[in-house]
């Protein structure tokens, strides 16, 4: 057996690893959206304490998946880092580190927290993946993500809504946290099913109404398109079941009727607010402004929040574009990371997988471009870092054992010959 391939081999260390592990990993990484908001409503905590809280649960986390897997190790970070979107992410969190030293955040410690719990999440996953059966624990922390979403959203619909009608916390948690953690995880959902590795429709028409309920507009409409372009390219799916979700689809856009047009009458008088066009318009046009007078390593890490000017009432925690915020924090040097990044997982996708898979991806990378032109994530890209380095991995296990193609159907019977070949070599 090639040494290339010795690292797809389940050893037997690698078995002590509990599946449930990633599904508290996944779990984390969904449910944490609510943390803050639970630590300072029902602990009586302040919001920083909150968000303390959450870091230290996740560089705990790291410790425990580092623990576990200590001698366990079936795959080596050199071949993970033979995937170009692995080196671009790389890549990305070298970069952003170096921004801490002139980056212009009002508070360097909060910044630096913020760019470890985003390289504790890159870490987790990547020594996650480094185990055997990968495949097994990635569908595991998908698992989690999609319960934890689901968390999240009936604990929304139990709060009280916003004076926009919109799901959330007026003070602690906006309603477009919501609708893209449900929304991100619905594709997670959609790909366990596909993969015919859990039956997630209730759970999936759960995180679909509640992005509608949320009322988080760039969300929404992302999804539909995204979805409207999956069920046009998706030919495995027949016609009658095509017909079936879209008919789902108008039900539910009828039952909350009332509602939509309700919140839009809202929109409509909002005027210069920073949720309506011309709001987003001011934000875009102010963060330019400051972005092009440091355009080529920009302003550092975690370098909007409280740096730029207030809009009345409203702080800017981002840019409300990815390609701005990335422009804005680290120059030209950033749009060149966030186009390499995108660019070569589409190449990825391309390279590695055809039919339904192939759709999938395509899907959901054409979901996270469209939120991304007018919401953002703080630090990190709407399509994490951790997330780009698990599909990664997928791709590359599902295409190549042994240097050869191999389909989802028969990667199973590919690991169990590969280790039958193993141990009649010993």
């Amino acid at each position: 057996m090639s040494a290339e391939s010795n690292h797809y081999v389940e050893e037997p260390a690698a078995l002590l690893v509990d599946t449930g592990l990633p599904f508290v990993v996944g779990f984390f990484f969904s449910f944490r959206l609510f943390i803050m908001l639970l630590a300072v409503r029902v602990l009586g905590t302040d919001p920083q304490v909150g968000t303390a809280i959450s870091f230290a649960l996740n560089y705990l986390l790291l410790i425990v998946v580092a623990f576990q897997s200590v001698g366990a190790a079936d795959r080596t970070f050199g071949s993970m880092l033979k995937l170009p979107s692995i080196q671009w992410v790389v890549l990305f969190l070298a970069f952003s580190c170096c921004s801490l030293f002139w980056s212009s955040t009002i508070s360097l410690s909060a910044a630096v927290a913020y760019w470890c719990a985003m390289a504790a999440d890159a870490a987790v996953v990547v020594l996650l993946c480094r185990l055997e059966p990968m495949r097994d624990f990635m569908h595991s922390l998908m698992k989690g993500y999609v319960w934890g979403a689901c968390a999240v959203a009936i604990i929304a619909w139990l709060l009280p809504g916003q004076s926009d009608l919109r799901l959330g916390d007026d003070e602690l948690l906006g309603a477009n946290q919501i609708g893209y953690l449900c929304g991100f995880a619905f594709f997670f959902a959609q790909y366990l099913m596909q993969q015919k590795v859990a039956r997630f429709w209730i759970l999936a028409l759960l995180l679909g109404v509640t992005l509608l309920r949320s009322l988080s507009k760039t969300t929404i409409i992302g999804f539909l398109l995204a979805e409207a372009f999956f069920l046009l390219r998706e030919k495995s799916m027949s016609r009658k079941t095509k017909l079936l979700i879209i008919s789902i689809v108008i039900l539910v856009a009828i039952a909350f009727s009332s509602l939509l047009f309700s919140y839009f009458s809202i929109y409509l008088d909002a005027g210069n607010s920073p949720e309506t066009l011309t709001g987003r318009l001011t934000i875009w046009a102010v963060v330019l402004d400051q972005a092009i007078k440091q355009p080529w390593a920009g302003y550092g890490f975690y370098s909007i929040w409280k740096v730029i000017p207030s809009f009345g009432e409203f702080e800017a925690r981002s840019a409300h574009n990815e390609l701005l915020q990335q422009f804005y924090s680290y120059g030209v040097v950033g749009v060149c990371m966030m186009v390499g990044l995108y660019g070569s997982f589409y190449l990825q996708i391309r390279r590695f997988v055809t039919g339904s898979l192939r759709t999938f991806y395509l899907t959901l990378l054409l979901f996270v471009l469209i939120r991304g032109i007018a919401d953002t994530e703080v630090c990190d890209f709407s399509l994490p870092l951790w997330a780009i380095i698990m599909f990664s991995l997928l791709l590359e296990r599902g295409h190549t054992m042994d240097g050869h193609p191999v389909t989802t159907l028969s990667y199973r019977a590919a690991e169990i010959c590969q280790g039958i070949t193993s141990s009649s070599a010993l």
